[in-house]
């Protein structure tokens, strides 16, 4: 598990794409802490350090992560966000994010109010559902709260520190970003599915005890 407060950027040192899956070998400071078989989420991505070396790791991508991520548009040289693995007792910051990408979206729109950076994000449109104002959202791997949902995308606003900080300074209209939806509202979704299917009557206080969501 990850909380999407991103620990450093790393650079694409080299691409290896193939029928059979892909490599990325990210060169980071990070790299002095990991060791062979760690999680890191790259741009969100749950991924393992198999190789390792001064300053650099390599991950290896499966095919179907390769092509449902923005990994696949990575060029050498680009910066992406990196996160290890949540360790025991470390604090919890962020949001809980799994590193499991639910859809690619595409940014609409960039703009600053005040000391805050916008983006406003055309995500796929079977995640809408799991998009909520004031919700979480995991953007390139960086827990974000949803400021704003309208008919085909939705807004994040971003403050100075995570904008230096993140690869999300470098999203311009058109950039594909990793979107991760909150895990309760998947996992609430999928509840109202199943009783639907069996019981009318939608997401109650009852419900939600029931399945031990409230006490």
């Amino acid at each position: 598990m990850f909380t999407g407060l991103i620990k450093a950027l790393g650079t694409v040192r080299e691409i290896r794409a193939a029928p059979i899956g892909a490599e990325l070998k990210i060169a980071t400071e990070l790299a002095a802490t990991l060791r062979p078989g760690d999680s890191v989420a790259i741009n969100g991505v749950c991924l393992t350090a198999h190789r390792l070396g001064q300053g650099w790791f390599g991950a290896d991508i499966m095919p179907e992560t390769w092509r449902a991520t923005n990994l696949s548009c990575l060029r050498r040289g680009d910066l992406v966000n990196l996160e290890p693995a949540l360790a025991g007792g470390e604090p919890m910051g962020g949001h809980l994010v799994s590193g499991h990408v639910d859809g690619v979206g595409r940014v609409v729109a960039v703009r600053q109010e005040g000391n805050a950076f916008v983006l406003v994000i055309r995500p796929p449109a079977e995640l809408f559902r799991f998009i909520a104002p004031k919700g979480s959202i995991a953007v390139n791997g960086v827990s974000l709260t949803v400021q704003a949902v309208r008919e085909e995308d939705f807004t994040v606003a971003i403050i100075p520190h995570t904008f230096r900080a993140t690869n999300l300074r470098l999203a311009r209209p058109g950039t594909r970003l990793n979107l991760e939806v909150d895990l309760l509202a998947r996992y609430l979704a999928r509840l109202e599915e199943s009783r639907a299917a069996t019981k009318p009557g939608g997401i109650t206080l009852a419900l939600l005890a029931e399945h031990g969501f409230i006490k």
